[in-house]
């Protein structure tokens, strides 16, 4: 059980304190409800030059990481569809820098021309080697627009092309911050050996005076349901043959989420999982297969993905793989089994809590998704999954009119 205490500042800022007396260390994190379904299509990669853009000096601070390193901590932050994530760690002494290192930036950037123009060549560098430089590093630029069609989802976090970060322009990136970047948008978990009426004084005293703006209203445009198999084949210079599959499916907040992530274990967790025993070890046709979902807040995707053993083609593997489905769907699956990927799941969730920055993290995170006193309660929604709800959801998700497949092939 994860305690806490919360409170909200009058411009709209959540604060979530953990109290953990036994680290000498103190986090803070905050979650900026703002991700890449947010930007407009003809601009996308602004919340992830948003990240980088925000360690590149605040109205105040010119420096973000030489007061925080002077004060003995570290900080990192990461961008997704969804979200934008930022966090720091230090010292329970020196909570203070923390708290005014963050409240500068929020309260707003500096804006500088060389600044943006740093940050914009980081991105654009990282573009060319994550995504276009790299073995199999096109694959989501590939499969995401070919699963969605209208959802912003269709395009990753680096956004759909370089374009669009060279052309980000100085009002363009005060806009995004302006609309985005605000008290009433943000959620502040603060982790380590505290107390509530401490961080109240501290939030009070650098967080309360920054303006209190309406938080954004999101309206984004709903994905049609997928009525026939997709598929697209491409070929790169990559060592071996790849096969992505992916099915549309409910959103993280959906009670369906917690039978499809099981799903998703007895397919591939382990050496003993269903996809890895039948087309690894037995039948050879991949060497090495996963099944894993994106854990959307909109409706996402349940991917299944693998290396292609040579001689063995797309269509044979892509089979393979429908066969192994289809058993979910005709035959519940035992206790026996049942209770092993629940047991492995509910070990993987404690072993998450162990630490002020795991638990600022995913405070957070339930916070945004509904409330923070849902994180006490993953566990027994996991172990509420029944096999009649996987042959359920298997039926639902799994099926071939709902996959986009992407045939991904070596170069000889």
């Amino acid at each position: 059980m994860i305690k806490f205490d919360r409170f909200t500042l009058e411009n709209g800022l959540r604060v979530i304190v953990h109290k953990d007396e036994y680290t000498p260390l103190a986090c803070i994190n905050i979650l900026y409800d703002v991700g890449a379904r947010d930007e407009d299509p003809d601009r996308t990669g602004f919340a992830h030059l948003f990240e980088h853009l925000m360690f590149g000096g605040s109205v105040n601070i010119p420096s973000y990481d030489e007061p925080l390193q002077r004060a003995g901590g570290e900080n990192n932050a990461f961008t997704s569809n969804d979200i934008t994530n930022y966090y720091l760690t230090l010292p329970v002494a020196n909570l203070e820098t923390g708290f005014w290192l963050e409240s500068d930036r929020m309260l707003s950037l500096a804006f500088s021309e060389k600044s943006l123009k740093v940050q914009r060549n980081v991105v654009i560098e990282e573009f060319k080697q994550r995504y276009l430089n790299q073995p199999y590093g096109d694959v989501w630029l590939l499969l995401r627009p070919l699963a969605y069609k209208v959802h912003p989802y269709l395009w990753c976090t680096i956004g759909k092309e370089i374009r669009h970060i060279e052309e980000a322009g100085m009002e363009d990136v005060k806009a995004f911050f302006k609309k985005h970047y605000t008290p009433s948008n943000a959620i502040m978990v603060v982790s380590g050996n505290i107390e509530t009426e401490e961080v109240k004084r501290l939030a009070q005293k650098w967080f309360a005076g920054i303006q209190s703006v309406p938080k954004p209203v999101r309206s984004l445009p709903t994905e049609p349901e997928q009525t026939e198999y997709r598929n697209l084949h491409v070929k790169r210079e990559v060592p071996s043959n790849a096969l992505y599959m992916s099915f549309h499916m409910c959103s993280r907040r959906d009670s369906a989420y917690h039978t499809l992530d099981l799903i998703s274990d007895l397919l591939s967790r382990g050496n003993s999982a269903r996809l890895y025993i039948s087309l690894v070890k037995e039948q050879q046709l991949f060497s090495e297969i996963s099944a894993y979902l994106m854990g959307d807040l909109d409706k996402g995707l349940f991917l299944i993905s693998g290396k292609l053993l040579s001689g063995v083609s797309f269509e044979q593997a892509e089979s393979a793989v429908f066969i192994e489905l289809e058993k979910l769907k005709q035959e519940l699956i035992s206790e026996k089994e049942m209770n092993k990927v629940k047991n492995k799941m509910e070990s993987t969730i404690l072993f998450g809590e162990t630490s002020v920055l795991d638990i600022s993290m995913n405070l957070a995170f339930y916070e945004l998704l509904d409330n923070a006193e849902s994180i006490n309660n993953e566990v027994g929604k996991y172990m509420a999954v029944t096999p009649e709800k996987i042959q359920q959801s298997a039926r639902e998700v799994l099926v071939r009119k709902n996959c986009s497949s992407l045939f991904y092939e070596a170069l000889n």
